[in-house]
């Protein structure tokens, strides 16, 4: 039998160190965030323009403009900068 998405997320996790500067894509890649080790120090980026995103927020303090790359809201940090996100040329 083959691994969940929370089974592949989980050990996608394990690779991560302390100053890594992580890109999450949509799908699973989202689901990485739910198991960094708690003290480990990684910059998360979503593919929309978010630097430093921020763990989801709780039931009723969501905001729909801070939303991940699967559309997901999450939180912003005190150190959470933003950029435009590429352009891609025809």
């Amino acid at each position: 039998m083959g691994w969940s998405r929370e089974e592949i997320a989980a050990r996608a996790a394990r690779e991560l160190h302390d100053g890594f500067y992580v890109n999450l894509g949509i799908g699973i890649p989202t689901l990485v965030a739910n198991y960094i080790p708690p003290g480990l120090k990684v910059t998360l980026q979503s593919e929309n323009g978010m630097l430093g995103m921020g763990p989801f927020p709780y039931p009723g303090e969501e905001d729909p403009d801070l939303i991940n790359a699967g559309k997901q809201t999450i939180t912003e940090l005190p150190t959470t900068s933003y950029f435009p996100p590429p352009t891609v040329s025809p």
